[in-house]
């Protein structure tokens, strides 16, 4: 089929889509195939991404290697409709938030590392450090509450599923390097197969002073995988790993004390600090029960530890936690034709359960105090979903869950909650060109509270009136490939949250603040862009969002919902001159938006700011030379801003670093 005549039928399938104007049949002519990507994530199962009625992203092992990112979190800013926030400033913790949800990002996006659950059940949210760079071989995006209904709680905004290296053919290497702030890394890796039985392990140290004073990391990282396959029947599949980490806690600057003249770099809280012990191990075995049907199921364990210190006007909180998450979710897939159509049934069912022991020391005005307690989370979530294909052209789905979870806290009175949910989603995709697609869908999301945000630590109660958070999504889009080479893609989409979860800094029984359902709902829509294309030897590709994130009713009706930018551009291009050198370069423009906390829109907004990266890599033989060179033009800037708490409160930040450098050699056998 010629390119303009795919066109044409692009844009009218989609405006017709949008006006509701019915199109005569057409009759398409055959396409010679292209190679399309594989996802795994919308469907718990591998399909086309052509077949997914969402805005789907998949982050291939060629893109993480020409990319100027250090760590997943800046692979994933560089995407639509997914805003990435450095909270401390020094890479340690960070904030993804796929559509909108701002301070609360954390419980509303769900992340997976080989479709294991990495959310944890209270507010420490995802640990991104758990996850180097050189482990991943693809990353999987989902945009929207899709995902609601295959994984339950945390997926109201999305789901991000991140892929680690299988052994294939037999690979080693190492890698070092030396950059700014006295930082050092130095990673290895081998992996390979033998018969049925394939392996993957690798290890990570990583040490930085970081760019501010106190904000200090070491990490160490260890990971494996091992499959076997036992021929036709079935396959067993065992991963796991480790990290620890030392990391200071620089703290906020207020405004008051940058106009004082304090520097950037500088600390007032110099003994705070966070470690953390953090390990997991998961078994999945699958039974090949025809050639197209399976059963499996994934097993898996992880346990962490951290000790937290920090200080405030008039004394000192020390907070030791220890959580233990066992998850078990049995899976049926069964791919057999209905009435003579292509039809995917999957169904199964989830088990999380998560044990949190706390024990909190805080020191106050002089007078010491101790609490002692254990959170306990349970959830259990059945879940029905299929897809059916009339055409090879059309596909429709829908999906059910129905998800429970029971609370229980050690000493409270009373001693526990529960609460149920029933989610439902409905898409349908149309195929009109090769790999081109029109979808719409709606879903139906949610979240419960985490374990910190529903148990008062001030009174040692439980909040009852702290409820779960619902939402309607809706979604309409095209993805377009002009060329094998060349695609586009557009999606319109509108969330609409009812007693959505925040805290409030005025909030709880003494006024020091307590997380709250928002009496109002709120609503986030807007549009995500995103352009690529190949040439000979360049690859560029750009993304646009817009979002308009408003309380809509209640106390802060007609307010923005704090730390959601407007609007949000990336630019990403890789050019290789010759083969052994590649040049890679992105620029990452952020809008400003509200400063995290300020519901009521009193105080100015956080700047604007533009961020340009570039890596150089020359490969000889072996060996690859690289140098990362981040914030070239040297921007003062600050990601992440937030209300401060105290008389009178006032903003402060946490400034980003300024241009830093990173030079490394990579060895590859």
């Amino acid at each position: 089929m010629k390119k303009s005549t795919c066109l044409t039928l692009a844009l009218l399938v989609f405006f017709s889509a949008e006006t509701g104007f019915a199109q005569k049949k057409t009759t398409f002519p055959e396409a010679p195939p292209t190679l399309e990507e594989i996802v795994v994530t919308a469907t718990r199962y591998e399909e086309k991404v052509s077949t997914v009625p969402a805005n789907v992203s998949v982050i291939s092992r060629e893109i993480i290697s020409n990319s100027t990112a250090r760590d997943v979190p800046g692979l994933l800013r560089m995407h639509s409709g997914v805003h990435v926030t450095d909270v401390t400033g020094n890479g340690r913790s960070f904030r993804v938030d796929l559509r909108g949800f701002g301070e609360t990002a954390q419980s509303n996006t769900l992340v997976l590392v080989d479709g294991r659950r990495v959310n944890q059940a209270d507010l420490s949210g995802t640990d991104w450090t758990l996850i180097p760079l050189d482990r991943v071989e693809r990353i999987e995006i989902i945009r929207g509450a899709r995902g609601s209904v295959l994984y339950g709680d945390n997926a109201a905004g999305g789901v991000i599923n991140i892929i680690t290296r299988q052994g294939e053919r037999f690979r080693a290497g190492a890698d070092a390097g030396v950059g700014s702030f006295d930082t050092y890394r130095g990673n290895g890796y081998v992996n390979g197969s033998r018969s049925d039985f394939s392996y993957d392990l690798s290890a990570r140290y990583y040490k930085s002073d970081g760019y501010r004073d106190n904000s200090r990391t070491r990490a160490e990282d260890l990971g494996a995988n091992f499959s076997y396959l036992m021929g036709e029947l079935a396959k067993l599949s065992l991963s796991g790993g480790y990290h620890k980490d030392e990391t200071g806690l620089p703290g906020a600057l207020r405004q008051s004390e940058l106009e004082a003249f304090i520097p950037r770099r500088a600390t007032l809280h110099p003994e705070d600090f966070a470690d953390t012990d953090d390990y997991y191990v998961k078994l999945k075995p699958e039974v090949f029960l025809t050639d197209d049907s399976s059963f499996q199921i994934d097993l898996s364990y992880r346990k962490r530890e951290s000790v937290a210190f920090s200080s405030f006007s008039g004394g000192s909180f020390t907070g030791n936690t220890r959580i233990g998450t066992l998850i078990a979710s049995p899976q049926f897939l069964i791919q057999r034709p209905v009435l003579g159509f292509q039809n995917n049934l999957t169904f199964g069912f989830d088990y999380v359960k998560a044990e949190e022991d706390i024990v909190n020391d805080l020191l106050f005005l002089g007078e010491p105090s101790t609490g002692i307690f254990t959170l306990e989370k349970e959830n259990y979530g059945f879940y029905v979903h299929d897809e059916f294909h009339p055409s090879d052209r059309v596909g429709l789905s829908g999906g059910y869950r129905r998800d429970q979870v029971k609370y229980r806290f050690t000493p409270s009175d009373p001693a526990g909650t529960d609460f149920d949910e029933d989610l439902l989603t409905l898409g349908v995709n149309f195929n009109f060109c090769r790999d081109s697609y029109v979808y719409a869908s709606y879903s139906r999301g949610f979240r419960y509270p985490v374990l910190d945000e529903i148990f008062n630590f001030q009174s040692n109660t439980i909040d009852a009136g702290l409820l779960p958070q619902t939402s309607d999504d809706y979604e309409l889009g095209i993805r377009h490939n002009f060329a094998p080479d060349f695609h586009l893609g557009i999606s319109f989409f509108r969330v609409d949250t009812d007693k959505e979860i925040f805290f409030n800094p005025a909030g709880g029984p003494f006024g020091f603040g307590a997380n709250e359902n928002l009496d109002g709902k709120t609503r986030k829509e807007g549009v995500e862009i995103a352009l690529g294309k190949k040439f000979a030897r360049t690859d560029v590709r750009a993304s646009y969002t817009y979002i308009d994130a408003e309380i809509r009713s209640g106390q802060f009706s007609g307010k923005a919902v704090p730390s959601v930018p407007k609007h949000k551009v990336a630019l990403d291009a890789a050019y290789s001159p010759m083969d052994p050198l590649k040049i890679a370069g992105n620029l990452t423009y952020v809008g400003k938006r509200f400063l995290e906390s300020d519901f009521a829109n009193d105080f100015s907004k956080l700047d604007e700011y533009v961020v340009f990266n570039l890596k150089l890599s020359y490969t000889f033989r072996k060996f690859t030379l690289y140098t990362d060179l981040n914030n070239i033009f040297d921007k003062e800037y600050s990601e992440f801003g937030v209300l401060s708490l105290g008389f009178p409160a006032e903003p402060a930040f946490f400034p980003s670093p300024e241009r830093n450098l990173f030079v490394g050699l990579r060895y590859d056998y």
